[in-house]
């Protein structure tokens, strides 16, 4: 055991936050942190050391577990780390207001990379800070408006119609859209309001003769709610109150998972504020896999 405590192990140490490394050796855990504070020059009072790859603490008879040339982290006081968590969570926050320099380095990494995936995970990347999300005017960010009528001059204002539109679609599925009660010209119209719409008795005809009458009351009432409520056209602008959108205030949304289950296991999001494409593939997304805007839109009206 004494020749094993003269062995000297080697280790490859870093400061927090620091990835220029060197290397230090020591035949205990306390000659390798004194070494490493005084190339560092930090305190060795409070100072630790902890494996990079999962934070663990390096002390005692652990110290011969570790095997030689691994990667250390020294710690100071109050400081810690987790591992390879830690930079995954620094790296995010760095991209969270990205400078201009760092797009730049991106770009450069990107034009020399020459493996799949990291040219797709770097692409990704560079899709994601580069997107316009806090502009919110036309003049501010043309591109997004690239196919959209010269009416629309602001974000939230054509995602309110484009959540409009969408409950209105799905109301008109159960024969319930006023827009389809118009008849044309010599058309007769059959009953009085609600149970006169054209679509409404058109959808009806699928009901049996026994729940008709329920149903175009039931349909009615929806019609009317929907209408004083805008159609909850808010759902979709960032800028409503908390309760009355279902994204964040940056018009963020979450998928919620299938209505069987509690959340999304696969995290799902989309900002269709960011770009047009992001606009484009919001048209198609559903936030519960299903059909979310369809339960919220119609059946928290009733």
């Amino acid at each position: 055991m004494s020749a094993v405590l003269q062995k000297l192990k080697r280790f490859k140490l870093r400061a927090l936050h620091n990835q220029k490394k060197f290397g230090v050796a020591g035949r205990n855990c306390e000659e390798v942190l004194r070494k490493g504070c005084l190339h560092l020059q930090l305190p060795v009072p409070g100072s630790t050391l902890c494996l990079y790859e999962d934070g663990t603490e390096v002390t005692g008879d652990y110290f011969w577990s570790v095997p030689d040339d691994s990667e250390l982290v020294l710690l100071t006081a109050g400081q810690t780390w987790q591992g390879y968590v830690s930079d995954i969570s620094r790296f995010l926050s760095v991209f969270q207001e990205p400078h201009a320099e760092l797009i730049q380095a991106a770009r450069q990494l990107l034009s020399d990379e020459r493996a799949p995936l990291r040219q797709k995970l770097l692409a990704d990347l560079l899709g994601t800070v580069s997107e316009n999300i806090a502009a919110e005017t036309r003049a501010e960010d043309a591109p997004w408006f690239e196919g959209l009528e010269s009416r629309f001059r602001n974000k939230s204002g054509y995602l309110r119609y484009s959540c409009e539109s969408r409950i209105r679609s799905y109301l008109r599925e159960q024969g319930g859209d006023p827009a389809d009660r118009r008849p044309s010209a010599g058309q007769a119209v059959e009953g009085t309001g609600a149970r006169g719409a054209l679509g409404v008795t058109s959808g009806a005809s699928l009901v049996v003769t026994e729940a008709r009458e329920e149903y175009l009351r039931v349909v009615g009432a929806m019609c009317q709610k929907l209408q004083a409520a805008r159609y909850n056209s808010s759902y979709f602008d960032r800028g409503a109150k908390a309760g009355r959108r279902l994204c964040t205030p940056e018009g963020w949304f979450s998928c919620q998972g299938p209505f069987d289950v509690d959340d999304c296991a696969s995290r799902h999001s989309i900002n269709p504020y960011s770009n047009r494409e992001s606009r484009v593939l919001f048209s198609t997304w559903n936030l519960d896999h299903v059909g979310l805007i369809r339960r919220e839109g119609l059946l928290s009206t009733t």
